[in-house]
């Protein structure tokens, strides 16, 4: 069984506590419960956002391509920060497409490092010559490297509502100076790794998005890394082969649905209060074919179970 309106599975020994755009967090019902309540269940579904709507069409096993992958970063990185999967088997009905973390008490700012100067921080930079209050040197071309990665901290925005970049100085208003030092260099470190992994297969890391809590259970004080990492939906992949500085890059990233979008403008936008479009089936199929791509190039299998 499923909640038809979102595709929210019926799980034996769990229970739904919410929705986001495209995932679906559970807790343990039941006093046999293996499992204490300091631990939750993340489904990926395979539902698809657009300037902050989920829009009715789905993108087949993108959450399959997605948990894998994320699963497959917090292995290669588990050296260079905690994180908050438990190991232990999922439940049928959602296997391949969950896992069972730590809950965390997640901090109230979303951690991005950019490498390169692309997309939104492109535009800024034009305009302010600055990103997020960096003042950052005259002449930087579209998609070019930067000299060195910066740390880009934002609110977390309520949904329905864009994330705002802030200063670091009011992330150590938010969360406190070593909570927020911390948060900064790990962020950093996980970026310089995974840039090089990626460089190994081929790929240019441009930028990442990340998230960082306190475990809930054990009376630990440390940093650790939770909800996904180094998807196409919280991070700009491109082809080394194909890479020109100068203008935008081709990515594995949902950007192929947001110009669709931004192309349906005289029929639907953003600030209607109607429901966003279905999309073509030509645009639903290349979109998977993107995720699919990063996935094989990156871990060599498709991540399919």
């Amino acid at each position: 069984m499923e909640n038809s309106s979102m595709g929210i599975p019926f799980i034996p020994g769990w229970s739904h506590t919410y929705s986001g755009k495209v995932r679906d967090l559970f807790v343990p019902t039941g006093a046999d419960s293996m499992f204490g309540m300091e631990t939750i269940m993340m489904v990926s579904s395979d539902r698809i956002s657009a300037f902050d709507f989920v829009l009715p069409s789905i993108i087949p096993d993108k959450g399959k391509f997605l948990t894998y992958l994320s699963q497959w970063w917090f292995k290669e990185l588990a050296h260079v920060v905690p994180n908050h999967l438990v190991e232990c088997a999922v439940p049928a009905e959602v296997q391949g497409r969950a896992v069972i973390a730590h809950r965390l008490k997640m901090f109230p700012v979303e951690c991005t490092v950019k490498g390169f100067l692309a997309g939104a921080s492109w535009a800024e930079y034009l305009e302010t010559g600055a990103v997020a209050g960096q003042k950052l040197p005259a002449g930087i071309s579209e998609s070019e490297e930067l000299v060195e990665p910066i740390f880009v901290p934002s609110t977390k925005a309520s949904r329905g509502s864009h994330d705002e970049n802030i200063s670091f100085a009011d992330v150590i208003e938010i969360v406190g100076k070593n909570y927020a030092e911390v948060m900064r260099e790990r962020s950093l470190a996980i970026y310089a790794e995974a840039k090089k992994v990626s460089h190994e297969k081929g790929l240019i890391l441009a930028d990442t998005k990340l998230e960082f809590g306190l475990p809930f259970d054990n009376g630990e004080d440390d940093v650790v890394l939770g909800d996904e990492l180094l998807t196409p939906d919280s991070s700009r992949f491109w082809y080394e082969t194909q890479y020109e500085p100068g203008k935008p890059q081709p990515s594995f990233d949902k950007q192929l649905v947001r110009d669709w979008v931004i192309s349906q403008e005289t029929e639907w936008t953003p600030l209607s209060f109607e429901l966003p479009p279905q999309l073509p089936r030509e645009i639903v199929q290349r979109t998977r074919d993107a995720y699919l791509k990063v996935v094989t190039t990156l871990t060599g299998t498709n991540g399919l179970k």
